[in-house]
């Protein structure tokens, strides 16, 4: 089992993963971080943790939003196939997704500021 150092938000953490997952581990790191880097930017005042909390409510909402359009083509391939339309799946190139910005951003970090603030009163 491998080792790797990441930083997020300030702190050093060394996480376990199998061996050649590295890379891998160290870009999800980058993506957490990247997250909690768009929520500073907003002027948003909030504690470590919290900025932590916040870009994994981010992370959960655009990983939900993904789940609904893969279910919702998937629906639509189906569909079509029982149309028995010659429908194929074209292959399609790879698509990075780049955290949210702007009014986006803004909606989402204010969404997630509503969960944090449930959770703290529930």
């Amino acid at each position: 089992m491998a080792q790797v150092n990441v930083m997020i938000n300030g702190f050093s953490y060394t996480l376990g993963c199998e061996d050649g997952q590295e890379s891998h581990l160290l870009a999800m790191a980058a993506q957490v971080e990247q997250r909690i880097d768009s929520i500073k930017a907003l002027g948003t005042s909030a504690s470590a943790q919290r900025l932590v909390v916040l870009a994994g409510l981010l992370m959960a909402d655009e990983l939900h939003d993904m789940r609904a359009e893969i279910d919702a083509l998937h629906a639509e391939l189906a569909k079509a196939r029982r149309a028995n339309a010659n429908v194929e799946p074209q292959a399609a190139a790879p698509v990075e997704h780049e955290p949210p910005t702007g009014q986006k951003l803004r909606d989402l970090a204010e969404r997630a500021e509503q969960i944090a603030n449930g959770l703290e009163q529930a």
